[in-house]
Parts: C-alpha cells; sequence; structure tokens
C-alpha cells in the first residue's frame, strides 16, 4: 500500500539546540561500541602512546575503558576536550590540508559525551598527580594514575535507547571492538595493544617488527600463502603483503589498506587490487592482503567523512596504477611457485609449444586461425627467426630446456598421461600433476598479450544495430569515449536523445550479448582510467580466445609434447593459475607419497 504524504506546516527556522547538535554528530560518528574504540584508540596514538590498553564490558555496551602512556592533556585543557570543534591536532587551513596525525576534527569526544556517560582522567609529564573530569557534571578531581590519558565510556546510547535497539549481541560487538583494535595494532608494530573483556584478557598484541606484527596479527599462514609487495615512487610507496590465488576467501574479511598508517575503505584502491588479480582468480573469491600506502600529505585529503575511513587523492590514477603494478608485480614472482629451496631454472634455449599440434586446427569458433598465425609468428621473432609459414609440428629435439642448478628441471620429467587431461611428471621433490589445458591455456594468453601489444581489436559490423534505453551518463561517455570504444571493437553511438545504438562488437566475441558488453565498457569508462579499461577489456578478449585455443581435454600427447608443455610452463608468468583462476599444477612430495603408503612405519 503506497503511503500518502501530506504536506506538513510550516515552521520556523531556528538553532538546534547545542545538545541535539552532538548527538546528530554522534549518528555519523557512532555506529555501534567499536566505532567509539576506533576513536580512542585514534587520540591515544596521536598522544605518542607506547601501550594501548583497551578494556571492555559486555562487548562495550556497557563499558569502554581505553588507557594509554601518552603525553597527556593539562589540566586546564580537559574541558576543552569536550567541547566540539576542540582540538590540538590543527590550527589552520593549511595544516588541514597536510594533516599527519590519526584525529583532527575535535568532535569525537563531544560526539560520544552526547550519547553515553564519560568521564576522562589524564595526567602530563610536569603533574604532580592525574586530574579526573566528569563529562556529565563538569566536575574536576584529584585521580590516581600515571603519565598518560584514560577515558571511560559507560552506557552507550543510554540518552537514545532507539538506536540501543539497533545494536547486536553483546559477542558480536565484541568482535568488531577487536577488529578496530587489530586494524590499529597492523600499522603501530612499535605500540603494545592489550584488550580485555569482562575482566579477562582477550587479546594482546607486544611492541615488534613490522613484519612480525602482520605474523602476530593474521598469523603465519597468512604470510606463507601471501607475497610481498614493495613499491617506491618516491612521492608514493606501496608495501606489504599480498595473498597468492590459492589462498583467496570466500568472504572480503582479511583485506586491510593504510594509507598514511590510517586505515581506509577505498573503492579506487579496492579496484586496482581487483584489477591485479582479475587473471588469476577464480569465480567470486576473494584475495586476502594488508596494504600500506605512503604518500605526501597535501596529495590526499582525509577530511571526507567524520569516519576518516574514507581519503580522496589528488590524483586517483597515479594511486589506482600504483597499487596494481605492486601486486601484479609481486604475483608474477616466483614465475612457477616452488619453494625457496627449488633450484631456480636457467633457459638455455627457447622453442614454443606449437598450439596447432594441441588441437587448435579443429577448433572453429573465436578467432583461432588469427590466435594461431600471432603465436607462431611471435615467438620466432623474439629468437630473431623468420616466422614460420605454417606450424604444423613440434620439433621436440629444440624443445625449450630450462636447466635447474642440479641438472634437473623445476616441473621435473613427463611419465604419462591421465584420463586425457592430466600430464603426470617426475622433479626432486616427488610426483607433479599438470592439468594440460589449464597450464597451456595461461601459456597462450601470456604470449597473446605479449604479442598484441597496442593494436586495436578487429571489429565485426553487426548487420542489424544493437539499440538500447540509456542513461545521460552512458550517452555521455559513449560520445566522449567514442575513440576508446573503437581501440575496443566496439562502435557505440547516440540513436536519439536517450538511445545509444551498437552497430559493431569484437570479432572474436560473436553470438555474445552486446548490449550488456557495452553498458559494463561504458561503466567503466565513467568511473576509471579509459587506458585501463582498454586493457582489461583487451584481456578479457584474449583470455576468451586463449581457452579457446588451449589443448583441450582427451587430446593424447606423446612424451615429447608433454615435456615441451612443462619447459614452457617454466617459463611463462603467473603459470600457477590459468586465466580464470583455477591451479594448473600440482606437487606431492615424496614424503606425502610414503605416508599414503604407510612406508617408513
Amino acid at each position: 500500500m503506497n503511503a500518502v504524504l501530506h504536506a506538513l506546516p510550516r515552521r520556523a527556522i531556528r538553532e538546534l539546540p547545542d545538545e541535539l547538535v552532538s548527538q546528530i554528530a554522534a549518528g555519523e560518528v557512532v555506529e555501534r561500541p567499536a566505532s567509539v574504540v576506533r576513536e580512542l584508540v585514534d587520540n591515544a596514538l596521536d598522544a605518542g602512546a607506547t601501550e594501548v590498553i583497551v578494556k571492555l564490558v559486555g562487548g562495550g555496551i556497557r563499558a569502554i575503558v581505553v588507557e594509554d602512556d601518552g603525553h597527556g592533556i593539562p589540566h586546564d585543557e580537559l574541558g576543552l576536550a569536550l567541547r566540539r570543534h576542540a582540538t590540538s591536532k590543527i590550527a589552520s587551513l593549511v595544516e588541514l590540508e597536510g594533516v599527519a596525525t590519526m584525529g583532527f576534527r575535535g568532535e569525537a569526544l563531544a560526539a560520544i559525551a552526547s550519547i553515553a556517560d564519560v568521564s576522562i582522567a589524564s595526567r602530563t609529564p610536569e603533574a604532580s598527580l592525574a586530574q579526573r573530569l566528569d563529562a556529565r557534571s563538569g566536575e574536576l578531581a584529584p585521580a590516581a594514575r600515571g603519565v598518560g590519558t584514560s577515558v571511560e565510556v559507560r552506557e552507550l546510547f543510554f540518552s537514545t535507547p532507539a538506536r540501543r535497539k539497533f545494536l547486536k549481541t553483546e559477542a558480536t560487538e565484541f568482535a568488531h571492538c577487536v577488529e578496530a583494535v587489530r586494524r590499529h595494532a597492523l600499522a603501530r608494530p612499535e605500540v603494545s595493544f592489550i584488550v580485555w573483556h569482562d575482566g579477562k584478557l582477550a587479546q594482546q598484541w607486544r611492541r615488534t617488527s613490522a613484519a612480525q606484527r602482520v605474523i602476530d596479527v593474521l598469523g603465519h599462514e597468512f604470510v606463507t600463502d601471501s607475497r610481498e609487495v614493495a613499491l617506491d615512487l618516491g612521492v608514493l610507496r606501496v608495501a606489504g603483503r599480498s595473498g597468492t590465488p590459492e589462498a583467496a576467501r570466500a568472504r572480503a574479511d582479511q583485506q586491510y589498506v593504510y594509507v598514511n598508517g590510517r586505515f581506509v575503505r577505498d573503492k579506487l584502491i579496492a579496484h586496482g587490487v581487483r584489477s591485479a588479480y582479475e587473471d588469476v582468480l577464480h569465480g567470486g573469491r576473494q584475495p586476502a592482503y594488508v596494504l600500506f600506502i605512503d604518500i605526501t600529505p597535501d596529495r590526499v585529503d582525509v577530511n571526507v567523512h567524520p569516519t576518516k575511513v574514507e581519503v580522496r587523492f589528488r590524483d586517483s590514477r597515479e594511486v589506482h596504477q600504483a597499487v596494481r603494478r605492486a601486486i601484479e608485480t609481486a604475483l608474477a614472482i616466483p614465475r612457477v611457485g616452488l619453494d625457496a629451496t627449488v633450484p631456480v631454472a636457467k633457459p638455455v634455449g627457447a622453442r614454443p609449444i606449437d598450439m596447432t599440434r594441441f588441437g587448435a586446427t579443429n577448433q572453429a569458433s573465436l578467432g583461432l586461425q588469427q590466435m594461431a598465425t600471432l603465436y607462431a609468428q611471435e615467438i620466432p621473432a623474439r629468437r630473431g627467426e623468420a616466422p614460420a609459414l605454417a606450424a604444423t609440428a613440434l620439433n621436440t629435439a629444440a624443445s625449450p630446456a630450462l636447466i635447474a642448478a642440479d641438472g634437473g628441471w623445476p616441473l621435473g620429467k613427463a611419465l604419462a598421461q591421465v584420463a586425457g587431461a592430466f600430464v603426470l611428471a617426475e622433479n626432486a621433490q616427488g610426483l607433479v600433476i599438470v592439468d594440460m589445458h589449464a597450464a597451456h591455456e595461461r601459456i597462450v594468453y601470456e604470449r597473446l598479450k605479449a604479442s598484441m601489444g597496442a593494436a586495436a581489436i578487429a571489429s565485426q559490423p553487426l548487420l542489424i544495430p544493437a539499440t538500447f534505453a540509456a542513461t545521460a551518463q552512458e550517452i555521455a561517455t559513449a560520445e566522449a569515449q567514442a575513440d576508446t570504444l573503437r581501440a575496443l571493437g566496439l562502435d557505440v553511438s547516440p540513436l536519439s536523445a536517450s538511445v545509444l545504438a551498437v552497430r559493431s562488437q569484437p570479432a572474436a566475441l560473436a553470438g555474445g550479448d552486446v548490449v550488456e558488453l557495452a553498458r559494463s565498457v561504458l561503466a567503466e569508462l565513467a568511473q576509471f582510467d579509459a587506458s585501463r579499461v582498454v586493457e582489461r577489456a583487451r584481456d578479457e578478449i584474449l583470455s576468451t580466445m586463449a581457452c579457446h585455443g588451449a589443448v583441450r581435454a582427451n587430446r593424447n600427447l606423446t612424451l615429447d609434447e608433454m615435456n615441451a608443455l612443462l619447459r614452457d610452463m617454466e617459463r611463462t608468468d603467473r603459470i600457477d593459475q590459468c586465466n580464470h583462476g583455477r591451479p594448473t599444477w600440482r606437487q606431492i612430495t615424496l614424503k606425502e607419497l610414503d605416508g599414503l603408503f604407510w612406508r617408513g612405519r
């Protein structure tokens, strides 16, 4: 049933009472107990604390106490600390544009005090004793504590019971509070963090090195299943760890991004990360990562949202490209994905696996002839040879051989083929199992990307243009990015003020939903850098071509062909996964084989 809206009688414009203003601000700043924990720990870190203790009762709903050993607040400034827009962090617009502290808005304590019972006890190094301020009564009294500050928050939302009803169970709210402290702990290894809950020690992170803090917070498994990220562009640095595709998770619950030490949620950075994984991540799996982005303060605006978890970059493209490049580099090394104890292979020759020998000649779809030509011509050109007129046979005598230091190959020597889909090989560690289609798909895909370069994608005119109702944003993008769309094989132009017509599509994707393709490309072009959209779209098309051009299951290979496949794998970036993120090979060690048959027991 539709609600009937009635015009309200006119009311006079008036200033809101200070208490109501503070409660409105609290609605932006304080969502749940974890929001209070985050704000109070921010203040503790800005005060130079080396130890932060968080005490919770009832998941933080009944009580939150945050104690630090920072420089404290002078007694004559305690009252100001609870007033809205009172802060020691900034004093001018210049300082606001180059904020280097966690807090700066000067409204958190006032907002919290408007919806809870708050008291502050603090002592500076110069003071002989601490003073405690009760926010509700304004009473100042002596207190016993060392140098630093304690903030006590009791009965959150007691003055706004309707909001308290929206809180979850105590266990859930406690988990959110611990996560708030964990985010700080990851970025500040030089600070000790201790969390108590209902009088029991719940979590503790001691002062340590940055590398050890990542292990302490995220666990050994994360470090084992991730690779180091490091990129330094002078004004912008990206560091941290990115999880391997195999370690991707069902939920995005292990993704941490920090800008100048501040935990943030940023769509631009998230897109840059996702684009780095798009060739190696399977389905809707979520990568795990912790990234620290250091950028000169005047190149980032942190004054975007009261919670301070959103930022705006002066040059968003620069940040996006840096994040993507840093993670792509991390994921591309090592090439075969063997552990550090395996000898590094050294190329002593090169001869590509002949794609037509792996079944492409009998597959009639998606531009395979063009792909075969590219593949046959590109690789000999790298060796300074004349392109082959026709690639019809595999010269096994000249197969690529990556000889390891001990005379063996990292992926070993082919033994047999199983079920027409898997290649079995033996190496120094034991048994290697290769999904031949997935592995060859990655090899062909990387070759195609290298050979295509910046060439435009071949287009196919549509006999009847596909039309669709478009938004004003889509029409404006189609007009502004006409050249970019044509480089992708798409001809999209306005038919009227509210209708777009698609007159051509990429030849390699004939038969697909051209309207959906056009809409998705237009949406990306409207939001992200055009050059990256072109690159991603081209990669998607080449990935489809590679999938159809790779050796199929039930294709019988000779031992020489299997060995040629293994050698090409050893020379190919991102070979651990196919273009869709599925694993291409697995190692079963001799110890694991012995265990299967109880040998040595």
